[in-house]
């Protein structure tokens, strides 16, 4: 029953006022508390029963990591909110799976008592799947709308549908028979502004109308979602996945997987992406389903009582995990399928169909494209960073409204002049990848056609290009430099902007546009030797839509540093199977030239300027420095601000919890012995204390606090001692002070851990917190190691 009562806790939040001075994980030591005294003796005893049945310690050099049969004492009556995390701190992944284990334990010594215990087993076992059910149900619908809702209000900057408003232009003239071939988009019950408001169709008067009304529209839209983000969620700005990154990693961010996150961001994500910016909405759905998942998570004890199950997939990924992943996402494609938010009953977004294989020779320019992906990812990066940096060191990012209004309004008056950049990004790419067949009526398919030819066929001959394919060229080559630079102003900005669709438009400009001019080398050099095997007069050589595909690839792979898992997202997109190699060959040389700049994707640059405390299992650590290197106190600090085990009051606990915004404390059996019994939050500290005063009689200021098992002797008068060993963590992970850094770093990140005491013979010498790690790490790399601080 007591480790029921353990682990039978809940979170009430703002529970108690004076728990809300705490700071984030920082370094939990300060001159306040006791002065530790290092020139004992080594030969100092265990003390009577501190050393209780059920604890075990091993205390020994060379970096072992010391254990305990239990990872907390048991609690005579739970306390609400002890064993909870306050906003912007690390949990405790030991206790958290520990905690899992003992509910897991409890329900399976119960379930054969009763039918009812059994019924509550079956629905504990499968609550994990119908979370994931629920989460792929909803990121599916909700990916569909706004899908459906985006390309409408996209299409509203140009005109609307008579017939039916809900309908886009394309859905609009769908049902007309007064469609021609060469205008398949232009019918009677589409209406542009300027024919509605000055009843022109044509001419200069139209043409001003239509572009007035565009920047009307998309400075509507804009001014709409950053209104709604700044008012209602400022969460809901951003991609999201830096964040998602480093919550997954155990850290606490209340709100940002909250239910108005969710609302606002979808919301304003169809606001985004139809006023132009150059954004996406790809990253921004991961945010979404995570809010899915999170909001589901609380219908089931298992995961809303447990902060480590909902993060399953952070530190490692196991098998049913990976089951789990793969329903959720059967789910959601179901789902959208059922919604066919794309109109062509399929569940890419970019379908492709070549009918020409590639060819060795291809390699070469493949290549080429990896390389300037690569330099893409890297210039981006730099740029980026250093604009998100100046925004937030200047006034400028004082006003983010404002901001939003200038780039949509920058935007949209170079966009509209070009019909490459007025289109819809996903319009553009799409276009971009399309193979030139006989029904295409696009500027890019103007080539010139033979004469000679007496049927349609699927695999059209390459031929000569025409006025229509030059003037695209050029139309394009401005599209790639305004997408290049606007991308740079525009993620960061304080409405949902994702990245990926950006960067595969500039991939895809660049792709086709190199893909047309080695079509045209082939065509008129047939005879050099590099053609002359495989590219006959009249063949079908080259396919300008392939290299658009993997110039998008190689881009999107310059800036994420993604390998295996974009290769596989491109064909998700696209449905490419049959050209991994050209796809893989680009992407790698991406990531290679990428990394000679820099080895950090956008998302961890983000990580790192934003100061979030995430440890990057991909980044090496060399070193050889030791523990004693980087703990605290150093040399000249303060002494370590530690806890003894019964020889402090109530009054003595509270000021140094009032003198120290630190996270934590050691507990030591005394002064003089300096021997580690365990380690006591700063959360659970003030809340046990507080529901003392409030529930037991005779705790007072002068109350002598015992963490021990069995409380010391007192004279008669003395008030009533308050026991606190419930709360004790009495197997704190601990490591020598000649632990290699190396090992350290590991432990941090394979276990997530938020702190490990250093000890020297068994004996409390510092501490080691995630931040001190993260600031040593930055300080080997000779950046400043002031700036691993959240903010």
């Amino acid at each position: 029953m007591e480790s029921e009562q353990l682990f039978h806790r809940g979170y009430y939040r703002n529970s108690y006022n004076s728990i809300t001075s705490a700071s984030s994980d920082e370094e939990l030591l300060d001159g306040a508390g006791v002065i530790m005294d290092f020139q004992t003796s080594e030969d100092d005893n265990l003390l009577d029963g501190d050393t209780a049945v059920g604890t075990h310690y091993t205390m020994t050099n060379g970096g072992s990591i010391n254990s305990s049969t239990h990872l907390l004492d048991l609690l005579d009556e739970p306390i609400p909110g002890v064993g909870t995390y306050d906003d912007f701190h690390t949990i405790d992944w030991v206790r958290e799976k520990c905690k899992d284990r003992e509910r897991h334990r409890r329900i399976n010594s119960k379930k054969k008592e009763s039918a009812w215990e059994m019924t509550k087993s079956l629905y504990d076992a499968w609550s994990g799947w119908l979370v994931v059910t629920l989460t792929g149900l909803a990121s599916g619908a909700l990916a569909g709308l706004i899908d459906i809702a985006a390309d409408w209000m996209t299409d509203l900057k140009e005109g609307i549908c008579l017939s039916a408003l809900w309908y886009n232009h394309e859905q609009c003239c769908w049902g007309s028979n007064e469609t021609t071939f060469e205008e398949r988009d232009k019918c009677p019950q589409w209406k542009t502004w300027a024919e509605l408001i000055i009843g022109q169709a044509e001419g200069p008067g139209s043409y001003i109308m239509n572009y007035i009304m565009y920047i009307f529209w998309a400075l509507s839209f804009a001014f709409l979602a950053v209104s709604l983000v700044k008012v209602f969620a400022p969460y809901a700005c951003g991609s999201g996945i830096p964040e998602i990154k480093t919550i997954l990693s155990g850290f606490i961010i209340r709100g940002y997987l909250g239910k108005w996150t969710l609302m606002i961001k979808t919301i304003t994500l169809v606001l985004a992406v139809a006023s132009g910016l150059s954004l996406g909405k790809e990253g921004p759905l991961v945010h979404v389903a995570c809010c899915c998942g999170n909001i589901f998570s609380y219908l089931f004890p298992k995961y809303s009582t447990n902060e480590a199950k909902k993060r399953e997939v952070s530190y490692y990924f196991p098998l049913k995990t990976l089951w789990r992943s793969f329903f959720a996402a059967l789910v959601a494609a179901f789902v959208l399928r059922s919604i066919n938010p794309f109109g062509n009953s399929r569940l890419v977004l970019f379908y492709v169909e070549y009918h020409t294989p590639w060819y060795l020779f291809e390699l070469f320019p493949f290549i080429l494209l990896g390389v300037f992906g690569g330099l893409w990812g890297a210039f981006f990066i730099r740029a980026n960073i250093a604009w998100c940096r100046r925004r937030k060191s200047t006034k400028f990012g004082k006003y983010p409204v404002l901001e939003v209004i200038i780039v949509a309004a920058i935007t949209a008056v170079i966009a509209f002049p070009n019909p490459y950049t007025r289109l819809n990004t996903s319009e553009l790419i799409k276009e971009l990848f399309t193979d030139c067949g006989p029904l295409e009526s696009s500027s890019l398919c103007d080539y010139r056609n033979d004469m000679n030819a007496s049927k349609i066929v699927d695999d059209i001959p390459d031929r000569p290009a025409g006025i229509g394919v030059y003037s695209a060229i050029w139309q394009l080559c401005l599209a790639l430099i305004f997408k290049i630079i606007m991308t740079v102003f525009t993620f960061g900005i304080k409405v949902p902007s994702g990245l990926f669709i950006p960067s595969m438009a500039i991939g895809a400009i660049a792709g086709r546009i190199v893909g047309i001019a080695v079509e045209q080398l082939a065509y008129y050099h047939h005879d050099w030797f590099i053609f002359k095997e495989w590219c006959e007069v009249g063949a079908d050589c080259i396919t300008p839509g392939l290299y658009a595909m993997v110039g998008a690839a190689a881009c999107l792979g310059g800036v994420t540093r993604m390998t295996v898992s974009l290769v596989v997202i491109v064909f998700e997109l696209t449905g490419g199977l049959e050209y991994i190699v050209p796809l893989m060959a680009a992407v790698m040389t991406s990531k290679w030239v990428g990394d000679a700049f820099g080895r950090e994707g956008i998302y961890e640059a983000h990580i790192r300027l934003n100061g979030y405390p995430f440890l990057d299992a991909k980044e090496e650590f060399t070193h050889t420095t030791l523990a004693a290197d980087v703990m605290r106190p150093r040399r000249n600090d303060p002494p370590l601000a530690v806890l003894t085990q019964d020889n402090m009051t109530v009054d003595d606990i509270e000021n140094m919890i009032n003198e120290t915004s630190y996270n934590g404390f050691p507990v030591i059996m005394s002064k003089e012995s300096q021997r580690l019994v365990g380690f006591a939050l700063r959360r659970d500290l003030t809340i046990a204390i507080e529901s003392a005063r409030k529930k037991q009689e005779g705790i007072v200021g002068s109350s002598r606090v015992c963490f021990a098992q069995h409380t010391p002797s007192l004279p008669a008068e003395s008030p009533r001692p308050l026991k606190l060993r419930s709360i004790l963590d009495m197997s704190p992970f601990t490591v020598t002070d000649h632990t290699p850094m190396e090992i350290v770093v590991d432990i941090f990140r394979k276990l997530g851990l938020r702190q490990c005491l250093v000890t020297h013979n068994g004996r409390l010498l510092g501490i080691i917190t995630k931040k001190d790690i993260l600031r040593h790490m930055a300080q080997t790399a000779n950046q400043d190691p002031a700036s691993i601080m959240f903010n």
